[in-house]
């Protein structure tokens, strides 16, 4: 039987992840939508400006409502673990160009992103 840590790390080799860096040049372009999983008491705190926000536990449920499927999309939740979750399940669900920011949220503001909130 698989381990959590272990659907995170297939999830990982499975899925594009990005660098903060990347990740900060990628934001503010046209047409590349920042997806935010985390729970709300995190995103309470500070996200990256713009970000769209559906938590993990509700994504499925709402993914198709809240972002086109041709669009661009960056992943990210507090440290990268939840986001590769997500890309993986946004992949299985027909979306193309979604990646995962490898080191989160926390990574974003260590790198001098900018936070909204």
């Amino acid at each position: 039987m698989k381990s959590g840590t272990d659907l995170i790390n297939e999830a990982k080799s499975r899925i594009t992840q990005i660098t903060a860096a990347e990740a900060l040049e990628k934001h503010g372009r046209d047409g590349i939508v920042f997806l935010d999983v985390r729970d709300q008491q995190e995103v309470n705190l500070g996200k990256v400006p713009g970000a769209v926000h559906i938590s993990r536990g509700n994504l499925e449920g709402k993914i198709d409502a809240a972002i086109p499927r041709e669009r661009e999309v960056v992943v990210y939740c507090a440290s990268g673990n939840r986001s590769a979750l997500a890309a993986l399940m946004m992949t299985e669900l027909g979306f193309e160009n979604v990646c995962s920011l490898a080191s989160g949220f926390r990574g974003w503001a260590e790198a001098g992103g900018e936070i909204e909130g």
